[in-house]
């Protein structure tokens, strides 16, 4: 990270020789997005944005869209991130530059599978298996494993990735790049491994995090990883409460929420603070548009509150969806026939539309058409209507240079 923060700044000296190459600059962009230094890779790309260095070739062009949509998803923005990776994909097809789009394909595979959205999930997923085949994921391997492993876990269930994660923690090259960068890759990967009863997985997992975790004390992102991995394992309900509130990432710390209210769930006398645990859990998701986990966490919701399983405040039209008419209307709302939601959700086009008719009541429109245009306005209007959370700044500690960017 120092020598990525080294090479962004101009040369020193009395005569300055040469200013930063933008290509760096985007770099260091980028491991600061994947450490979930937000604001100070934001700053990198206004200032790249902004600097006299003459137009860009294409390929820098598509490599700085795609930090981008990198910081994007990482704040939980993903239509935000998915304009940005189709625009940086489409830029380094056009400068035949072959090292990018896995980036782009790992963005794309994880916002789509977030958002409901299967089909693109897995379309990107076998983009990435094919970038694999052909070594073109060199930059990111852990990453792209994980990401198409999410979209095949979500059409076929955990048992048809256990290959996959197994693999994962036993390459040194994919667990760091993997861990380090994604703050809920760690936590997943121990969930997994407890549904699938295999002990050494999960405990792998935490095992390798909390090393990572000591060789990387300076990023709180990392250090929130492995405390919500080792709280997971442990089913300490406490720990997992810390994690959230140390998570940088929105969809990380939803995902601690989630996973402390399924602990407290467990024991009768907390099953209030479980209930409110998973509230703020379904916020969080809300917020950061991940239909897909709002889904699930309502479905909970339903089985432990006896109010109906509201997320957060009294939800006056989409709490009264059940679950599988939140991703029938989200899917329609994308301009799916009802044939394509009936095959995504694995039901018949008729009981898509008998759906339909009870969503329509529910949600007070008369047409699918009149869905798709309300429906991302009604989320956004419920999700408004919380107090919004001041954001956090990444502590960091590895460095003048580094800390002048986040500083």
């Amino acid at each position: 990270m120092e020598l990525a923060a080294a090479a962004s700044e101009p040369a020193r000296g009395e005569r300055p020789v040469r200013d930063a190459s933008p290509e760096a600059r985007i770099w260091y962009a980028t491991l600061l997005t994947r450490v979930r230094g937000l604001r100070p890779a934001e700053r990198l790309l206004t200032g790249e944005e902004t600097a006299p260095h003459g137009p860009h070739r294409p390929a820098t062009q598509a490599a700085r869209l795609l930090c981008e949509a990198e910081i994007h998803l990482a704040g939980g923005r993903l239509t935000e991130a998915t304009t940005a990776a189709e625009a940086g994909l489409r830029l380094a097809s056009q400068a035949g530059n072959r090292g990018l789009p896995p980036r782009g394909h790992v963005v794309m595979a994880v916002c789509s599978v977030r958002s409901l959205d299967l089909t693109t999930g897995l379309l990107y997923a076998n983009r990435l298996r094919d970038a694999a085949l052909l070594g073109q994921e060199n930059l990111m391997p852990g990453q792209c494993v994980w990401a198409a492993a999410q979209a095949l876990e979500a059409r076929d269930g955990m048992e048809s990735v256990a290959h996959l994660l197994k693999g994962i923690l036993h390459d040194d090259v994919l667990t760091r790049d993997l861990l380090v960068s994604q703050p809920a890759a760690a936590s997943w990967l121990v969930r997994a491994g407890q549904r699938l009863g295999d002990a050494d997985l999960a405990e792998r997992a935490v095992r390798t995090m909390s090393r990572l975790a000591l060789m990387n004390r300076s990023f709180r992102s990392v250090q929130a990883a492995a405390e919500h991995a080792a709280g997971l394992y442990a089913r300490d309900a406490d720990a997992l409460e810390a994690a959230s509130e140390r998570h940088l990432d929105p969809w990380a710390r939803a995902s601690a929420l989630e996973d402390a209210s399924r602990v407290r769930s467990a024991r009768v006398p907390e099953r209030d603070q479980a209930v409110d645990l998973l509230r703020r859990a379904a916020d969080a998701y809300l917020g950061a548009g991940a239909s897909r986990d709002l889904a699930r966490v309502q479905s909970r919701l339903r089985e432990l509150d006896d109010h109906g399983g509201r997320p957060a405040r009294s939800r006056t039209r989409v709490s009264r969806l059940t679950d599988t008419e939140f991703a029938v209307a989200e899917l329609v709302s994308q301009g799916l026939t009802n044939g394509r939601v009936g095959s995504q959700l694995y039901i018949s086009p008729h009981t898509v539309a008998f759906h339909l008719k009870k969503i329509f009541r529910k949600l007070d429109v008369t047409s699918r058409v009149e869905l798709a245009r309300s429906w991302n306005r009604i989320l956004v209007e419920e999700r408004d209507d919380r107090p919004a959370e001041p954001e956090s700044e990444p502590q960091f500690l590895v460095g003048p240079s580094m800390a002048r960017q986040a500083g």
